[in-house]
């Protein structure tokens, strides 16, 4: 029972489960970028550029054997993802140098000591 006890005390510790939940929402977020790039960015910009150079699909763009395609569409989707993130931190940067902290004034250990000093100079 006491094997059992420390997993469940191991599971449930929050930085296994923030853990967890970041890689669930990271898996989701991986599945939009992935529709955004292929829904959205590849239509707009790269298929004008792509009918120009005569190769309409990213995809099945090949050189012999290598299909050179599939790397192009996970280069520009890995771009995406890190430009997103970098603005993720950016903002959260921002936003953690608004937080002032207080103004606190000495603590009593502080005070106590003050007090000390001053009555050693008197």
């Amino acid at each position: 029972m006491g094997t059992l006890k420390e997993f469940r005390d191991f599971a449930l510790r929050g930085n296994v489960v923030d853990l967890a939940v970041a890689v669930i929402i990271g898996a989701a977020f991986g599945t939009i970028v992935s529709s955004l790039v292929d829904d959205v960015i590849t239509p707009l910009l790269l298929t004008p550029a792509l009918k120009a150079a005569n190769a309409q699909n990213l995809d099945q763009l090949s050189w012999g054997a290598v299909k050179y395609g599939k790397f192009l569409s996970a280069v520009i989707k890995f771009a995406i993802i890190a430009f997103i993130l970098f603005l993720i931190v950016k903002a959260m940067k921002s936003i953690e140098k608004k937080k002032v902290p207080a103004a606190t004034g000495p603590s009593s250990t502080d005070v106590l000591l003050m007090e000390i000093r001053d009555e050693l100079k008197k």
